[in-house]
């Protein structure tokens, strides 16, 4: 089945190359690490993959999100160790 509208399955991030690099050097730990926060607030939300896109990444989750599931993968990403919080913005769904 093809839908014409987009999927609304996907939190997009808009971050600078520096912290891209960064944060697809170690992926398989933040995808883990993801879903591991949200399986804490027993969310049944869990990311599937990241894409890279022109102005960050996209990260492919397996249904739509909610607004807590969105503030939890937020505060994680700008709570990353080796991420500079000023290159990224709001999260938000296409």
């Amino acid at each position: 089945m093809m839908t014409n509208s987009p999927s609304r399955k996907q939190i997009i991030i808009p971050i600078g190359n520096n912290n891209k690099t960064k944060f697809i050097a170690s992926l398989s730990t933040h995808i883990t690490n993801i879903n591991n926060v949200l399986k804490n607030i027993k969310s049944n939300t869990r990311a599937d993959f990241v894409r890279i896109y022109q102005h960050g990444i996209i990260i492919m989750i397996n249904k739509v999100a909610s607004m807590s599931d969105l503030q939890i993968v937020e505060n994680y990403i700008k709570n990353v160790d080796h991420l500079n919080p000023k290159d990224m913005e709001i999260l938000y769904l296409p």
